[in-house]
């Protein structure tokens, strides 16, 4: 498994995206709810690129004449032909159990050093650079 470094954290701030190319294939990586997730760039339906579709939200289960609206940023419905999936899980919010789209690992790692460069000191003398070591 390679590893992709893609942007900083307070790049993609919560309810954002990105979408980069990694070896070749186009995948797109969501902020929600400050927690990482990426996806295949592509609806397994007719192969759509996905993560331009709108992120939105889902009815939930409810009595009847109820109607209870969460998971707001949670869901991602594709741009060309209004297919769901979950963005936590790529599966299909219409058929989860056959129909999903292809989910990455995503971290979030800080750098475990601060590398530095050495510096040497530098001043003019009669019109001459000097850099003293």
């Amino acid at each position: 498994m390679a590893r992709h470094v893609i942007c900083n954290v307070t790049e993609l701030p919560p309810g954002s995206r990105k979408i980069v190319s990694l070896e070749s294939r186009s995948v797109g990586v969501f902020n929600v709810n400050h927690q990482f997730y990426a996806l295949k760039n592509s609806c397994p339906h007719q192969g759509a690129p996905l993560c331009l579709g709108t992120v939105t939200g889902m009815t939930l289960p409810s009595k009847p004449g109820e109607y209870i609206y969460g998971r707001e940023g949670e869901i991602i419905r594709c741009p060309w032909h209004g297919w769901e999936f979950d963005v936590l899980t790529g599966k299909s919010v219409y058929d989860p159990h056959k129909c999903l789209v292809k989910t990455y690992e995503v971290a979030v790692e800080t750098e475990e050093e601060t590398k530095s460069v050495e510096t040497y000191t530098v001043t003019v003398e009669e019109e001459k650079v000097v850099v003293y070591i």
